[in-house]
C-alpha cells in the first residue's frame, strides 16, 4: 500500500497544469451524451417557443390592449428574446447544479480530489469550462432567437440588429445565461445532492421573485429588484422599462457579484468538507 501512495503523493505535490485539468473537465461534460443532446435540443425547443410566441403575438394583435401595444414597440428585442429565455434558463439551471451535484452523488469527486491535491483549480477549471460552454450555447440561442423572431414581429413592431441597443441586448443575452449556469454550478457545489440542488436553484429563480415582488413599499420593491435573475434578465431589454432600478449593465453585475459570490462560498467548502 505504501509502495502505491508514494508515488502518487509526489504526483500530486505538483499537479496537473490548469489546461489539463480544462481539458479534463470538458472530457467529462461532452462524455455524458445526455448534457450535449440536452443543449442541441434546448436550442431547437427555444427557437420553436420564439417562433409559437412571436406567431400568438402577431395573431392576437388586434385583441391586445393599447399598453400591451406599446410595451412591444418600446421594447421588441426583449419581447423576442424573453419568450423562449424561460425554458433556456431552466434547462441551465438543472444542467449546472449536475455538473457538481452528480460527481457528489456518484462518488467521482474523489478521483479528481486524488489527483488534484489543491482543491480550488478544480472548481475554477469546471466553472471556466462550464461557462465558456454555455457562454457558446447561450449566444447561438441569443442570436438565432432574435433572427428568427424579429421578421414574425416586423408588421407590428419593427427591429433590426443595429438599432439602439438591440446587439448589446442580444450578446448580453448569452452572457446572463452563462452567469446563470455558474450559478447554479456553485449551488450545486454547495449543497452536493443533485436534487436538492436543483430544487433549491429553480425555486430561488421561480419561486422567490415573485414572492419578494409581493412585499409591500420600496423594500420589497428594491429586494426584487436586486435579486439575481430579476437584474440580470435587465440586460436583454432593448430599452429600460418604468419602474426598474437598475441599468442593463448594472443589472448584469448584480447577478455577476451572485455568482461570484457563491463561487467563493463554493471553493471555501470544497476545501474545509470531505469529499
Amino acid at each position: 500500500m505504501t509502495a502505491v501512495t508514494a508515488p502518487l503523493a509526489v504526483t500530486d505535490a505538483r499537479g496537473p497544469g490548469f489546461a489539463h485539468l480544462m481539458r479534463s473537465e470538458w472530457t467529462k461534460i461532452r462524455s455524458v451524451r445526455s448534457t450535449m443532446w440536452s443543449l442541441g435540443i434546448l436550442i431547437v425547443l427555444t427557437l420553436i417557443f420564439t417562433v409559437l410566441f412571436m406567431e400568438m403575438g402577431v395573431a392576437n394583435w388586434d385583441k391586445s390592449d393599447a399598453s400591451q401595444q406599446a410595451a412591444m414597440r418600446l421594447d421588441p428585442t426583449g419581447t423576442i428574446l424573453g419568450s423562449g429565455i424561460l425554458l433556456s434558463q431552466l434547462a441551465i439551471c438543472v444542467l449546472g447544479t449536475m455538473v457538481t451535484a452528480s460527481e457528489y452523488s456518484t462518488g467521482m469527486i474523489r478521483s479528481s480530489l486524488l489527483a488534484v491535491p489543491r482543491r480550488t483549480p478544480v472548481l475554477a477549471a469546471k466553472a471556466a469550462v462550464f461557462g465558456l460552454l454555455i457562454l457558446l450555447v447561450g449566444e447561438v440561442t441569443s442570436f438565432a432567437s432574435f433572427l428568427v423572431g424579429a421578421p414574425i414581429l416586423h408588421d407590428k413592431a419593427p427591429v433590426s440588429i443595429g438599432d439602439p441597443g438591440v446587439l448589446r441586448a442580444v450578446v448580453g443575452c448569452g452572457l446572463y445565461l452563462a452567469l446563470l449556469g455558474l450559478f447554479a454550478l456553485a449551488a450545486g457545489a454547495i449543497i452536493r445532492h443533485t436534487a436538492a440542488a436543483i430544487t433549491g436553484v429553480i425555486g430561488f429563480v421561480l419561486v422567490l421573485a415573485p414572492m419578494a415582488e409581493m412585499l409591500p413599499g420600496s423594500v420589497g420593491k428594491h429586494i426584487h429588484a436586486y435579486l439575481p435573475t430579476e437584474a440580470g434578465n435587465l440586460i436583454t431589454q432593448q430599452h429600460a422599462r418604468a419602474g426598474d432600478l437598475l441599468g442593463p449593465w448594472q443589472g448584469l453585475g448584480v447577478l455577476a457579484l451572485w455568482t461570484a459570490a457563491l463561487l467563493v462560498v463554493a471553493g471555501v467548502l470544497l476545501n474545509r468538507r470531505d469529499a
